[in-house]
């Protein structure tokens, strides 16, 4: 239920990346200058100083609407933290599935790593050597 609450705040905004991004932003400042009760309202000055850091352009009405919506954001997750979580284990995984992994063992394929440089066209350094991909 929790996801979910966040999740159709989020979905509200036309910008929600945008918002995601803020929100990182917002929470390395939060931790260093400020307070949980200074954070809960968004000054218009608060939303400037993160589109300035996401260099963003943003126009009167975008600053207001974010800083509405920055605001709810910010107010859920104070409550959020205010959640007693004491003795309830971390959620990391919710579907029970697990990686198929198996234990790395060196298998032999009766090749000797000479013989299989023999095949190729270009070796350098007893490794075969490509075309450059990148750039």
């Amino acid at each position: 239920m929790v996801h979910f609450k966040v999740l159709m705040l989020v979905r509200q905004s036309v910008r929600n990346l945008t918002i995601l991004f803020l929100l990182d932003l917002w929470s390395v400042i939060t931790s260093r200058c400020y307070t949980t009760q200074q954070m809960t309202k968004l000054t218009r000055d608060d939303v400037l100083k993160l589109a300035q850091l996401a260099r963003l352009e943003l126009s009167d009405e975008e600053i207001e609407a974010f800083s509405g919506e920055l605001t709810e954001i910010l107010q859920y997750v104070e409550q959020l933290q205010s959640v007693d979580v004491a003795g309830l284990k971390p959620t990391n995984q919710v579907t029970g599935l697990t990686n198929v992994t198996r234990a790395d063992e060196v298998r032999s394929y009766g090749y000797k790593p000479a013989d299989l440089l023999k095949q190729v066209p270009e070796v350098e350094a007893d490794q075969i050597k490509v075309k450059r991909m990148i750039g």
